[in-house]
C-alpha cells in the first residue's frame, strides 16, 4: 500500500519513515512549518532524511497556526512526566495547555495528510507518535488515533488509515528500532534551539542522549566536520 509520511526532523518520524520504507510504500513525506522556533533546523533535517530514503518531501507552510496558538515552542520528543496507565484518563498536565500544546495540531496535520493521500491514491498515513508523548499530548494517544481512523474512513473515498509504528514504544525502544532499521542518526534534529547545533541541555536533547546511551550509542558533535555523529557505538571516538 502507498503511504504518506509525516516528517518533523525528529527521532520518532525518522524511525517511522524507515519503518514505512520496509513495510508501507512511502510516496511522499510532509513537513509542516507553523512558525516553530526550530523550523529551519527541522526542515533541513527532514530534507536530508527524505533524500536518504529517496522519498519526495513537500513543505507545508501553515503560519496561521502560530497566530492562533501564540508563540509556543513544541518539542515532540521532549521527555515529560510519565503517562497515565489508562489512556481514557490522559489529559495535559498542569500548565501544558499553555506550554507546548497546540490544540488539535496533530489532528490538523493528519487531515491535511489525508487530503494528500486521497489525491495521490495512498491509503496510509504514517505518523511518529510515542507512548511517552501520549501522556502529555492527548492527540497522540491510541484512542485518538483510533477515533481519527473512524472519521477518515467516513471522509475519504480511499478509507485512509493512520499507522504509528512507534506509538507503543518508549524513547529507548524507538532508538533501538532506529538502530535496527539503520537510520542516519546524524540527520536527526531533536532540539528546541534555533541555533546551528543542538544544545544538548534541553529536555528533548537530554532524553535523546539518555536513549542513545541506553542502547550503547553516542551523542557527538564533531567540531572538525561541524556535524552530529549521533548513533556511533560508544567508545569509538574520544
Amino acid at each position: 500500500m502507498k503511504s504518506i509520511v509525516l516528517l518533523s526532523g525528529g527521532l520518532n518520524s525518522a524511525v517511522s519513515l524507515a519503518w514505512a520504507q520496509r513495510n508501507q510504500f512511502p510516496i511522499l513525506c510532509l513537513f509542516f512549518d507553523y512558525g516553530q522556533e526550530s523550523a529551519a533546523n527541522e526542515r533541513v533535517s527532514s530534507k536530508k532524511m527524505a533524500e536518504y530514503f529517496n522519498v519526495d518531501l513537500n513543505i507545508v507552510e501553515v503560519p496561521f497556526l502560530k497566530d492562533l496558538t501564540g508563540d509556543l515552542t513544541v518539542c515532540d520528543d521532549a521527555e515529560e512526566s510519565a503517562p497515565s496507565t489508562e489512556e481514557a484518563d490522559i489529559q495535559p498536565g498542569p500548565g501544558h495547555s499553555h506550554n507546548g500544546l497546540h490544540p488539535n495540531r496533530n489532528g490538523f496535520f493528519l487531515n491535511i495528510a489525508a487530503a494528500y493521500a486521497e489525491n495521490l491514491d495512498a491509503s496510509i498515513i504514517v505518523a511518529g507518535f510515542s507512548r511517552e508523548e501520549a501522556g502529555v499530548f492527548p492527540d497522540k494517544c491510541f484512542k485518538y488515533v483510533e477515533a481519527k481512523d473512524h472519521t477518515l474512513k467516513m471522509s475519504t473515498l480511499s478509507k485512509v488509515k493512520v499507522v504509528c509504528p512507534t506509538q507503543n514504544l518508549s524513547k529507548e525502544e524507538i532508538v533501538n528500532l532506529g538502530s535496527k532499521l539503520e537510520i542516519p542518526f546524524e540527520f536527526i534534529w531533536i532540539c528546541n534551539s534555533a541555533g546551528g547545533k543542538m544544545c544538548g541541555e534541553c529536555e528533548g536533547c537530554q532524553g535523546y542522549i539518555r536513549a542513545l546511551q541506553h542502547n550503547g550509542l553516542a551523542y557527538i558533535w564533531d567540531k572538525k566536520t561541524d556535524q552530529h555523529l549521533n548513533g556511533e557505538p560508544l567508545g569509538e571516538r574520544g
